[in-house]
């Protein structure tokens, strides 16, 4: 496990649900509802860079507010919401270690290339069921190991 990189847990861009900032706060909360996820990596439409992470939380304090009126907050970009606490990003390069770091305390870990630009995230999932696989002998495909040869494909 130690010589697997970020790219080996990679979901990438294509494959993951994300709003980006220019979005309506109405439109991030239809896309929660419809999709039912409760946080969402936030990317900047023009340069592709990774904002930070917004959730249902933030959502619900700014339209608790009050002085915010409900419509008008709908309205709003998305990324003008504060945010309580973004995800921390890790970087194409990273290692395992920086990896176990952020799943302590992440529910996904935002990958971005060296520019900042987001390229996927790794999920904690990935990461346990990985860790797993390794301990009950299993290789990425689903093979179990036996003295260096392929026994039989394991279904999870």
């Amino acid at each position: 496990m130690q010589n697997r990189n970020v790219l080996f847990f990679l979901t990438p861009k294509s494959s993951v649900d994300m709003i980006y900032e220019d979005e309506t706060v109405g439109q991030t909360l239809e896309r929660m509802k419809d999709h039912g996820y409760t946080s969402y990596p936030m990317i900047n439409g023009d340069s592709g860079k990774y904002i930070g992470t917004i959730t249902q939380g933030d959502i619900l304090r700014e339209i608790t507010t009050g002085d915010s009126i409900l419509q008008k907050a709908l309205e709003r970009p998305i990324g003008c919401i504060p945010r309580q606490r973004d995800y921390r990003p890790v970087r194409v390069s990273a290692g395992i270690m920086e990896l176990y770091e952020s799943a302590k305390t992440q529910n996904f870990i935002p990958v971005t290339d060296d520019s900042g630009v987001f390229i996927g995230i790794v999920t904690r999932k990935d990461i346990l069921q990985a860790l797993i696989d390794d301990l009950q002998g299993r290789d990425a495909s689903g093979y179990v190991r036996h003295m260096g040869r392929e026994r039989a494909k394991v279904v999870v």
